[in-house]
Order: C-alpha cells, then structure tokens, then sequence
C-alpha cells in the first residue's frame, strides 16, 4: 500500500474506522484509507463543469454556488484553484510582433457626504 501523503511503499494496516481498513505510514506517521470514497464520479463532473463554465461564461462562484449546483461558493472556489494547478499553460506562437491591450480608467470623485472605499 502506497502513502496518500509521502507516496512510499511502507505503511502497515492499523484498525478499522467506520467499517474501512485503516493505515498507518511508517515513513510520515499519518493514517490513511486506500479509497475512502469522498469522491464521487458526479463530482469529477460537477467540477469540470464548473470550471468551464466560470472560464469561459465568466460565472460567479456565487451564481454557480447557488444556482446551479447547490453548495457553498468556498466549494467552487477550491474546485476552480484544484482545476487550476492542474492546468497546463497555453503556448503562444513566436510569430506574434506586437500586442495591444485596451486601457481603463477608474475616476472617483470624492462628494463631502459620500464616503469612498478604496
């Protein structure tokens, strides 16, 4: 049995927990589960999609949070950063010259009765 955590071949079978064999790293020390099924294949899939919605639709986690899969918004912002590390980076052609980027501006005027955030 490989370690969850160090990845080595030395843990050793401590005890049950719930019904599920339990084990213990001799290298790390940590207890592990071989499968401990909090991963469900529809939450591959709800993730997936989430992401490609939130890249290319520009959804909010709020709105997917709560309109569309029923969880909290700290959900889909781990799912987005986990689909991030795993992302590769796309590979832009030598052939490019020049770029050109649109410019913004932020004005704020101050009011005496209206308070600014910035």
């Amino acid at each position: 049995m490989h370690c969850r955590y160090c990845g080595l071949d030395s843990s050793y079978k401590n005890g049950f927990v719930k019904g599920k064999q339990r084990y213990k790293c001799k290298n790390c020390g940590k207890n592990f589960q071989e499968k401990d099924g909090r991963t469900k294949g529809s939450t591959l899939t709800k993730q997936a999609l989430a992401i490609a919605l939130y890249t290319m639709c520009r959804a909010s986690y709020n709105f997917l949070a709560k309109k569309i899969f029923k969880c909290s918004p700290t959900t889909i912002m781990n799912w987005i950063k986990k689909g991030a590390k795993t992302a590769r980076m796309p590979k832009i052609s030598d052939d490019i010259k020049e770029l050109e980027f649109d410019e913004m501006w932020h004005f704020l005027e101050r009011k005496e009765n209206q308070r600014v955030f910035t």
